[in-house]
């Protein structure tokens, strides 16, 4: 499993490549595209990412000011972290790379047993974490 997830990521890595973003810091924007904001514990789980190198993924991203850091809507105490209009236009110019990327996934594996894949992977990552 470790195997193919650095192949996957290797290539996903390369379609991220030409705007300077890496694998973790697109799974940040990615989280942060609902516009909700989030607290550093929902986007360190939504990013499989521990806090410490979150808050320094963070930091890089706010340094680029494609995210910023806010007063969470829900309760003014806390700090959230919302994507800015430029982390958006990232998003959006990344997206034809991250297609391709999966496009080349699904010629490579079949498109039918990639789905069966990730539904089998999901299965497993809920088992492990004691989900139904």
């Amino acid at each position: 499993m470790t195997r193919a997830e650095r192949s996957v990521n290797r290539g996903l890595s390369a379609a991220l490549a030409a705007e300077d973003v890496n694998v973790d810091q697109w799974r940040i924007l990615q989280a942060l595209a609902d516009g909700r904001g989030h607290s550093m514990g929902d986007l360190a789980e939504a990013a499989l990412m521990p806090h410490p190198t979150l808050t320094k993924a963070v930091d890089r991203l706010v340094d680029r000011a494609l995210v910023y850091r806010g007063h969470d809507p829900a309760d003014r105490r806390k700090v959230a972290v919302f994507l800015a209009t430029r982390g958006s236009d990232l998003l959006g110019r990344l997206e034809a790379g991250i297609a391709e990327h999966h496009r080349a996934i699904h010629a490579t594996f079949g498109a039918d047993r990639t789905e069966q894949l990730m539904r089998e992977l999901e299965t497993l990552v809920r088992s492990l974490d004691g989900q139904p």
